[in-house]
């Protein structure tokens, strides 16, 4: 069987997705009427919503606890690898992530959870690696929360071992700083002979470092938008190798920027759990993700998106902006919206032609039968 390719890799050149489905409230800390419930029967309309309309992925949040406040956004959410089945199981060409904390799995069974997911999806499933930060999560686990930059050391053998799981056809033993294995072996192999496309979320110059090594797609934060060209150039010239870069964003997509800004106006400042934002603010402290100097003019980044990038205005507003970003070298965006149903179709009949248009993405014929 020759290599299946994905969705993943089409040639558009900014690729959408839709983030944090998963959770409650997504990723808006808002106690506005209309905001995301994240219902099971909700999960699979938003992610047939974005199959149908061609959206490359579903990527969801790795959550224990939730923020807090009023609103405890992502108090409630599903389990990533057995929700990325389900959604593979219910979907026919989006990829579908799985968000997994490898220092609370170990990677032999992990390896295995992920093969059974990429045979539900016929080789649709790919892996979020998440090192940690939130010590809070991993005090429920009784689970150490090693030193930042040393996360990355566990997370590179972690990996280690996933991939040989799934390439090699002899047992193995492993011997390194974390793990001690003995005659390890994994079957079924992966679907169509390739290994799930791996992603990782890193800001901080550790996470970057890994994910030039390891994985396929990095995620990254936005700060300043005016930095990103110089930082995905100098980012690619360390690599020494190709990767995809994508960022993470909260979108509200409107006919005209007023009626965009007025509406976010709604959701973050008259409506905005501000104690989930402080809670939050003080927890992302230990991520280093975000420089601590910036994380005061984050707040209400925090509270319109988790501090991802704020993607705010009319149609063409949007589309011009994501032109700006793939001219920087970015490949693509997940993004979260206060509500996935309600605001999806605009987006679909009014974004997506705009991109099209722009060169951003090529038409779409509709799912092959």
């Amino acid at each position: 069987m020759e290599p299946i390719a994905t969705r993943m890799d089409n040639s558009n050149r900014f690729k959408l997705g839709l983030f944090s489905t998963n959770a409650s409230n997504g990723i808006t800390m808002t106690k506005a009427q209309d905001r995301w419930t994240a219902s099971w029967e909700n999960n699979v309309k938003a992610a047939q919503l974005a199959d149908e309309a061609g959206l490359e992925f579903v990527l969801p949040i790795g959550r224990w606890k939730g923020y807090r406040g009023e609103t405890n956004t992502q108090g409630e959410s599903f389990e990533t690898l057995t929700w990325a089945a389900g959604v593979l199981a219910s979907t026919r060409e989006i990829s579908v992530f799985g968000t997994v904390h490898v220092s609370l799995i170990h990677p032999v069974f992990a390896a295995k959870q992920i093969m059974t997911a990429g045979h539900v999806g016929k080789g649709r499933f790919g892996l979020n690696i998440v090192a940690g930060w939130n010590a809070a999560e991993f005090d429920m686990f009784g689970a150490n929360l090693l030193p930042h930059d040393e996360r990355y050391t566990y997370a590179e053998e972690w990996v280690r071992i996933a991939k040989r799981i799934w390439l090699e056809t002899k047992a193995f033993d492993f011997n390194g700083r974390y793990f001690s294995l003995k005659e390890v072996q994994g079957m079924p192999k992966p679907y169509g002979g390739r290994a799930p496309l791996i992603m990782s979320a890193g800001s901080s110059g550790a996470g970057r470092n890994f994910a030039t090594k390891h994985v396929d797609c990095l995620f990254m934060t936005i700060i300043d938008i005016d930095t990103l060209p110089r930082e995905l150039e100098a980012l690619r010239a360390s690599a020494g190798r190709s990767f995809s870069t994508f960022a993470s964003g909260h979108m509200v997509c409107r006919k005209t920027r007023k009626e965009a800004e007025d509406y976010y106006h709604y959701v973050v400042d008259e409506m905005g759990d501000w104690e989930a934002a402080d809670y939050t603010q003080k927890a992302r402290e230990q991520g280093q993700s975000i420089p601590v100097e910036r994380l005061p003019e984050m707040r209400r980044r925090f509270v319109g998106g988790l501090g991802t990038y704020g993607v705010i205005g009319s149609y063409d507003d949007v589309a011009e902006l994501f032109a700006r970003m793939s001219s920087a070298g970015l490949d693509g965006m997940a993004v979260g919206l206060v509500n996935y149903i309600d605001e999806f179709l605009p987006l679909r009949d009014e974004l997506l032609p705009r991109m099209e248009r722009l060169g951003l993405r090529g038409p779409f014929k509709g799912l092959a039968h």
